[in-house]
């Protein structure tokens, strides 16, 4: 009688996060027949991480959805665009150039392929961000690029999530949560597994804090274990501990674009592993961040998604240089802004602006795209604003609503009592600015990008408003918006090669360690450099997590 198969005593790869990175290398390991152990420190109601949170834009080149909107994109204008904004020019950049040749190559190849035939679905009209406006070698998307996932983070997520659980359901996926991985054991010079602590269990829903209390202890080994932990936007004194001195002092007031967990642990693990930490100081954080009315984690902020229309001014009053204009390019902005001493700006803009021009980032604010709902859709692309947006109006606290200047500028020095307003110099700039418009033409260079914006078919349908004069009463009433620098992404982290194996200081990789995702720098320890084109960041997170799966799998 033939002796019957042992029973299994490790999974062939223990993922640490169960964020998109994590969960699409775990389906890459499914579809090789390979066992799979899922560790999360949060319980199971904030699966998928920070990607639920995410309003699905990609980064595409060259897609059918741009061709149809008449947009002509390229390899190499991407590769252009890219080279501009990364500014590669440290000698650890190596890897995170040789990550963004491979990831530009899959975004104008197989990337929407992949997606598609998984169910995955773009909203028809590519969003145009980071602009940039200087040259053409310089920072920016030359074209639109932003596709809108329908569905938005979770429709992305959706597949990678049925395809584990559908491994669970076959026995070769085990998720454990409420695992808190504090150490990876090393043997032999290799990670051969990881420690921890057994936390409490927890009803805390999805990005809301849970508790720390541990109740337990574990060891696990593995062949291969990923480090998919995310990066360090939750933990507001790693992120002043890394901020760059060329970007000046961190600001004392800081918003959360990021559940609170999302608190970079895993990095100073890995690294004390023997894993190679590089360009911590690159980060990416907004500088048009709200307080968020109806919060879920501590410090909850949302970033607005501006069209370009709104005049944007520094807590005192002075209007931003160029190219400074909203959605041009965000850290040029918060250099700019953080140079001024103080950690909030303003935009002024009209009823007008604010129906055509603004969206809020994320799947919660988002709930047409999200939810797939054709009628709400409809409603967003008729008259109005939508929805989310005027709630945030109308509860808001950083929100001024008024029908004249002087209404509008007592209401900015009530929002900020302690930084003295030049509200003169602000009506001499929108005065000036409005007469502007007895022209087609005009030496204002926002102006003239506005105008330059609606030459192209989707900005002119959903995103940029005809031009007008701020103070036209048709066009009211008038809104004056505080903006806060909420806090999001970490450019750098865990250095690796080109099949996620983590590296360590002397270029060799660390046998049995793999890093994907946000704790990758999004490839190689820093695939943007030092700024990004957006709609990367979750692209990073899908390409790092493949690699990892499948380097995995060929064992």
């Amino acid at each position: 009688m033939a002796a019957s198969p042992a029973p299994r005593t490790e999974p062939d790869a223990i993922i640490v996060g169960a964020g998109l990175s994590g969960l699409v290398a775990a389906a890459e390991l499914v579809d090789a027949g390979k066992h799979v152990l899922i560790l999360d420190q949060e319980p199971e109601s904030s699966l998928g991480g920070q990607a639920h949170w995410s309003f699905g834009g990609l980064f595409l080149i060259d897609s059918p959805e741009q061709r149809r909107m008449g947009v002509h994109d390229s390899l190499a204008l991407a590769q252009q665009d890219w080279a501009g904004t990364a500014g590669f020019d440290r000698d650890e950049d190596e890897w995170g150039r040789r990550w963004a040749d491979a990831y530009l190559e899959f975004a104008a190849g197989e990337k929407r392929a992949w997606l598609h035939e998984k169910g995955v679905r773009f909203f028809p009209i590519v969003g145009w961000a980071e602009r940039g406006g200087y040259n053409a070698i310089g920072h920016g998307n030359s074209v639109p690029r932003f596709h809108i996932t329908w569905g938005t983070g979770p429709g992305l997520l959706a597949p990678f999530i049925a395809r584990v659980q559908a491994g669970a359901a076959a026995g070769l996926v085990e998720f454990r949560y409420r695992h808190r991985v504090d150490e990876l054991v090393v043997e032999s010079g290799g990670v051969v597994g990881v420690r921890g602590a057994v936390l409490d269990s927890d009803a805390a829903g999805r990005g809301e804090p849970s508790n720390r209390d541990v109740v337990g202890d574990f060891e696990l080994r593995a062949p291969a274990v990923v480090v998919a932990s995310g990066g360090i936007g939750g933990n507001h004194d790693l992120v002043r501990e890394f901020w760059p001195e060329r970007m000046g002092a961190a600001p004392d007031e800081l918003l959360s674009g990021v559940p609170e967990h999302v608190d970079g642990r895993m990095l100073a693990i890995a690294g004390r592993a023997g894993a190679r930490l590089v360009n911590g100081d690159r980060m990416w954080h907004y500088t048009e961040g709200i307080t968020n009315w109806d919060p879920v984690w501590p410090k909850h902020g949302i970033r607005i998604l501006p069209g370009p229309s709104s005049l944007w001014f520094d807590a005192e009053g002075r209007r931003l240089p160029v190219p400074l204009f909203p959605g041009f390019d965000t850290l040029g902005t918060l250099e700019h802004i953080v140079s001024t001493g103080h950690a909030h700006s303003w935009f002024v803009l009209t009823q007008k602006i604010i129906e055509k021009e603004f969206a809020l980032s994320g799947s919660e604010q988002n709930p047409d795209l999200t939810g797939k709902d054709l009628k709400l859709l409809a409603d967003r692309l008729g008259s109005g604003a939508p929805a989310p947006v005027e709630a945030f109006k109308q509860h808001g606290v950083d929100f001024v609503v008024a029908d004249t200047l002087p209404e509008l500028f007592e209401g900015m020095r009530a929002l900020s009592p302690d930084v003295p307003i030049d509200t003169d110099n602000i009506e001499r700039e929108i005065l000036a600015r409005d007469r502007e418009l007895d022209n087609e033409f005009s030496k204002d260079l926002q102006l003239t990008a506005v105008r330059g914006a609606r030459k192209y078919r989707g900005d002119r349908l959903i995103r940029v408003a005809t031009p007008h004069r701020i103070l036209d009463p048709k066009a009211g009433p008038l809104i004056a918006v505080k903006l806060h620098v909420l806090t999001r992404k970490s450019l750098g982290g865990i250095q690796t090669d080109l099949d996620s194996r983590a590296l360590a200081a002397d270029g060799t990789a660390v046998p049995g360690l793999y890093a994907i995702g946000e704790a990758a720098g999004f490839g190689g320890g820093g695939v943007h450099g030092y700024r990004a084109l957006e709609g990367t960041f979750l692209g990073g997170c899908l390409f790092t997590g493949r690699a990892a799966g499948r380097s995995i799998a060929r064992g």
